[in-house]
């Protein structure tokens, strides 16, 4: 073997070469082949496996459960939820007192009642009403000593209207969020006065399904009384709880559905709404049965038993809030599937809105034969730019027209200049 003298250089060492780019084209395509030839079987080995995920994942992303998510998240559902449950949480206080203060003098005298009411609270918000046999945070005695309409009754009403519309305001903006809508352009002493009236149509249509309630256990009483069944049987008891689960349903449908539709001003069409508030209200039902479940673990954390009602009550309406948003986004993905639009405007917004978008069409075209007029006038030569100078002007009379004779938007205003 040769001995390499000491002036001789040294050969190039394939590493460095290949970092500094400076392999040949014929040694980088062999190397390129090496590697893939030593990788293919690695390939074919996952080849198979990867395309089963990859199969499951675009199956997965086309569930309307997994869109009806996204589109929750992307519209900031979660932070939306979060202050909804928080303005819920005082404004459910001052609505118990003020509601049991007005209606003392008619439920001092109507036992049935008063105790189907409270239990009808405590069935939508679980914790809320103590009774003998559950806990709660405002005691049962206090609403029934809650005879005048008092000083008491009075800054707790100021503070219902306050925090009804709040609440109402924050719900209105996150639906429309869900829907993709910008926020709702009704002026606001409007929208202060429509949402009191919704927010006492709810307290009304809340009494009426506690009267309900009453008539539909007493009429399922009697039916089984007829047919020979005492009060204490198992089956007197199922169909109590039965008739309150549809009576639940039914006002969670009603509620959801004018919430979408007339509060939040959501061109919703009525088959998609209904199914969308029965969904949410069988969720919301079913979240109602499993209320003292989902609550037993903040009551019995001593780290929270100071605050344990109210921590419990904060995550029922966080809970509540989130389920309300997930009913709304799976009306849009349904409505945006069909291709329907939720924007709910007028004939006469509707007309303007198209009028609107003729002139911006016209304005376009105006504006593509100005210019063209101004090329043609550049490249004219001699006695031909006098004609194009002509075309010139014709066409800035005409943009100057139609920018002039500009209609006016959708709200009867045109744009500043």
């Amino acid at each position: 073997m040769a001995k390499k003298s000491r002036g001789e250089p040294s050969p190039p060492d394939p590493g460095l070469q290949r970092a500094a780019g400076n392999v040949e084209p014929e040694a980088e395509e062999s190397l390129k082949e090496r590697l893939v030839e030593r990788a293919d079987p690695l390939v074919r080995r996952f080849q198979r496996p990867v395309a089963r995920v990859t199969g499951w994942a675009k199956w997965v992303k086309d569930l309307r459960p997994y869109r009806v998510y996204i589109n929750y998240s992307y519209s900031d559902g979660n932070l939306r939820a979060a202050g909804m449950g928080y303005q819920s949480l005082f404004a459910v206080f001052a609505a118990v007192w003020v509601g049991f203060s007005v209606a003392s003098f008619w439920l001092a005298g109507n036992e049935a009642v008063f105790d189907a009411l409270v239990a009808l609270i405590n069935r939508a918000v679980p914790g809320l009403i103590q009774t003998p046999t559950t806990v709660g945070a405002i005691p049962q005695d206090e609403l029934r000593n809650a005879s005048s309409f008092g000083w008491t009754g009075i800054i707790a009403a100021v503070g219902l209207i306050w925090t009804a519309i709040g609440w109402l305001y924050y719900t209105r903006q996150a639906v429309r969020a869900v829907f993709r809508l910008s926020r709702d352009t009704t002026s606001y002493v409007l929208q202060k006065v429509r949402d009191l009236g919704l927010a006492l149509v709810f307290g009304v249509l809340f009494v009426f399904s506690a009267l309900l309630s009453i008539l539909s256990t007493q009429a399922l009483t009697l039916i089984l009384d007829l047919a020979g069944l005492s009060s204490d049987s198992f089956w007197t008891n199922a169909a109590a709880r039965f008739s309150g689960l549809v009576v639940s349903v039914a006002l969670n449908i009603v509620t959801l559905g004018a919430m979408f539709r007339i509060m939040s001003r959501v061109a919703i069409p009525w088959r998609n709404l209904f199914f969308g508030a029965l969904l949410g209200a069988l969720v919301l039902a079913g979240l109602s049965a499993l209320g003292g479940l989902l609550l037993g673990g903040t009551y019995k954390n001593p780290l929270l038993a100071t605050f344990a009602v109210f921590i419990g009550l904060l995550l029922w309406f966080n809970l509540i809030s989130r389920v309300i948003l997930l009913s709304a986004s799976w009306i849009a993905i349904g409505m945006f599937d069909r291709g329907l639009s939720p924007r709910a405007v007028t004939p006469e917004e509707e007309a303007a809105e198209r009028a609107a978008a003729e002139h911006e069409a016209r304005v376009l075209v105006a504006r593509s034969e100005l210019a063209r007029a101004q090329d043609e006038l550049a490249a004219a030569r001699w006695f031909s730019r006098l004609a194009a100078q002509r075309r010139v002007a014709r066409a800035e009379q005409r943009l100057n027209d139609l920018l002039d004779g500009e209609p006016a938007g959708p709200l009867g205003v045109g744009r500043p200049r």
